[in-house]
């Protein structure tokens, strides 16, 4: 009996492993980006900020957008992981965790001067 029981349990395991994780949908990122007016700062296409404050975003990795844009969220309510901006906490506050990959997403897809070392 233990031995259908651990199969049983592996066969639950597996299907959760495996299973594919829902995709971004880049579509819907560009949607929110619009609607919220990134370009204000990061300028035309996300790849010419108005000011050097603020980076370019455009073909960014769309890993290290959303786990920056979850840094936002966070703010100092966590000094080893938030980050403190005022005008991007308020920004990102009440977005989702879907939404923030689906920005990310569509962040990566645009076209980039980025020039990233290997």
């Amino acid at each position: 009996m233990n031995k259908l029981l651990a199969a049983v349990a592996l066969a639950v395991l597996g299907s959760v492993v495996t299973a594919p994780a829902s995709a971004a949908n880049a579509a819907n990122g560009r949607e929110i980006i619009e609607r919220s007016n990134c370009a204000a700062c990061h300028g035309p296409g996300l790849a010419k900020p108005v000011s050097g404050e603020y980076p370019k975003l455009a073909g960014q990795y769309a890993d290290y957008t959303y786990f920056a844009l979850r840094a936002y969220q966070v703010g100092n309510a966590n000094p080893l992981f938030g980050r403190d901006n005022a005008v991007m906490r308020a920004q990102v506050q009440s977005l989702s965790e879907s939404e923030l990959r689906d920005i990310a997403a569509y962040i990566q897809s645009l076209p980039s001067d980025l020039v990233t070392k290997k």
